[in-house]
């Protein structure tokens, strides 16, 4: 069985959290990114040389694309764009 975290968005493109799981997924990859970058910061004294960029964007990325990638896995339905409900106008 599977249960979905998240839950397509109503305004915009992608998924919001449907659920604690989806909320403690989400906080966990917030504490991560925020960790990466406090190590970065600490370790390297911020982007000084090309090597520092590389390092900078290859963790921001490594954290970032499975957080993508479990999030579009655990998504109940697709996600597109949604111009919200149209009725409102």
């Amino acid at each position: 069985m599977n249960e979905y975290w998240f839950k397509p968005k109503t305004d915009g493109y992608g998924a919001t959290p449907s659920n604690w799981k989806g909320w403690a997924f989400t906080v966990l990859f917030a504490a991560a990114l925020s960790g990466f970058v406090a190590w970065f910061l600490r370790a390297r004294s911020g982007l000084q040389t090309t090597a520092d960029f590389a390092i900078w964007l290859g963790g921001i990325t490594a954290i970032t694309l499975p957080f993508i990638w479990v999030c579009w896995l655990k998504t109940d339905g697709a996600w597109r764009w949604q111009w919200g409900n149209k009725d409102d106008a």
